[in-house]
């Protein structure tokens, strides 16, 4: 048996120097190398592709969706609101906003004692968020959409609210940003006439990305600083903030869901105090996937609840869009595979499962059936279609239903039916 050997204190020092010192060294090497990584991910994530794609157009539908809803739900009292009917209000002759100033958003604030042409402004208004929603020469039709729209909402400026601002900054910034490259009109000319590039493509995606970022920045100061400014009150320490305006007529719309709500005071609490804190640690629940889907369906059920029983849609689907961009383009492509496949399925059980494969029986006994290289090459190809050559293979793969396997025509098991009965080998 062999003795331990037994180390002298010169060699203990020693032997822990050595190890610190490494342990120095590879934490001095990590810390360089950091600015040096985040600056690479920073350019790659920044530059090689366009982020958030599904997410954004999802929000510029929205964002189409929340202004029509305005325009439309006002439509019969836009006169009394906001054109000639308001006059008493001052805003007329003592404007408060600094936009209608401004020429370029001076229209309707031009057009508010003119009840003809500030009605026609009004439907051109519309017109364009329907343009917007369905994505139709996106590029030229936002901008317009964008300056009229500022120059109708600050018009007057007493019966705008914090929506209106929230709006009004994302509006902006979509301009910079492909919000229609996907579920868009012009998403389906760029798969028909191939996609016509006017900026190179890496400064395209640095300008798209970036909007992800300021726009992220922006709900994160709403979130934070709304949540900091509630802590500060007495009702929100208190527990019972929501109590006071749920109780008050303006925002208690409806009576039955303000009484199921405020009757209870735990629930009241529970609503208060989670509101503060689900506001303040939104940005940081960001950053991890399954921390991000709960900080996801706190904050719209936070916004669908403001929306429906204080009585403020439009704020609620605003904040709503904007959140739209936190969700991956791989959960949108997983939400869009399970809508194909069950219509597929329901449309397979509703026409039974042998009818796509007797037509196809039918149409393909018509013609001779060839074999060797002739049957590899009129093998199906897939969803592409070979007319679409400029057109990307994974926008189709993306937004076409993939055909189920009854429906394919089966021309290579034919082929090898007839090779059997004919006995003759496939051409080489």
């Amino acid at each position: 048996m062999s003795d331990k050997v037994r180390l002298s204190p010169q060699q203990w020092l020693r032997t822990i120097g050595t190890m610190l010192a490494g342990l120095i060294r590879d934490g001095w090497k990590l810390l360089i190398s950091l600015p040096v990584r985040g600056w690479n991910f920073a350019e790659s994530w920044l530059l090689d592709s366009k982020k958030a794609r599904y997410g954004i157009s999802v929000s510029r539908i929205v964002f189409g969706v929340t202004g029509l809803g305005l325009l439309l739900t006002n439509f019969r009292t836009r006169l009394y609101s906001f054109a000639s009917g308001s006059v008493w209000n001052d805003e007329v002759a003592n404007i408060k906003s600094d936009f209608p100033k401004i020429w370029i958003f001076s229209s309707f604030h031009n057009a508010i004692t003119n009840d003809a042409a500030y009605t026609a402004l009004y439907v051109l208004l519309m017109l364009l968020a329907v343009l917007v929603i369905l994505g139709w020469r996106t590029k030229i039709v936002l901008p317009i959409y964008f300056v009229l729209w500022v120059s109708f909402i600050e018009a007057n400026d007493m019966i705008g609210d914090q929506g209106d601002n929230m709006y009004r900054i994302a509006l902006f910034f979509f301009l910079f940003a492909d919000v229609s490259g996907r579920w868009s009109l012009d998403a389906r000319r760029r798969r028909k006439n191939g996609t016509q590039r006017i900026l190179p493509r890496e400064i395209s995606n640095l300008f798209h990305n970036l909007v992800l970022v300021i726009l992220t920045a922006q709900v994160s100061f709403v979130y934070v600083s709304g949540a900091l400014y509630k802590a500060g009150g007495t009702p929100w320490s208190g527990g019972y903030a929501i109590y006071n305006p749920l109780s008050t007529e303006r925002f208690g719309t409806w009576p039955f869901l303000t009484e199921l709500i405020t009757t209870w005071a735990p629930l009241v609490a529970f609503l208060t105090v989670g509101s503060m804190i689900m506001q303040m640690c939104f940005p940081l629940m960001l950053l991890t996937r399954p921390t991000r889907i709960i900080a996801l369906i706190a904050i719209m059920s936070f916004h669908i609840g403001i929306g429906v029983t204080m009585g403020l849609p439009w704020f609620s689907l605003t904040m709503i869009a904007i959140d739209f961009i936190f969700i991956r383009d791989r959960t949108w492509k997983g939400l869009l595979d399970r809508i194909h496949g069950g219509y597929r399925e329901a449309r397979s059980e509703v026409e039974g499962p042998d009818a796509p494969r007797d037509a196809e029986s039918e149409g393909s006994s018509d013609k001779p059936v060839k074999t060797g290289k002739s049957t590899r090459k009129k093998a199906p190809t897939g969803d592409r279609d070979p007319k679409k050559t400029d057109a990307p293979a994974e926008e189709e793969r993306e937004l076409v239903p993939t055909p189920t396997l009854a429906s394919r025509p089966r021309t290579r098991a034919s082929g090898s039916t007839r090779i059997r009965k004919t006995g003759t080998a496939p051409a080489s």
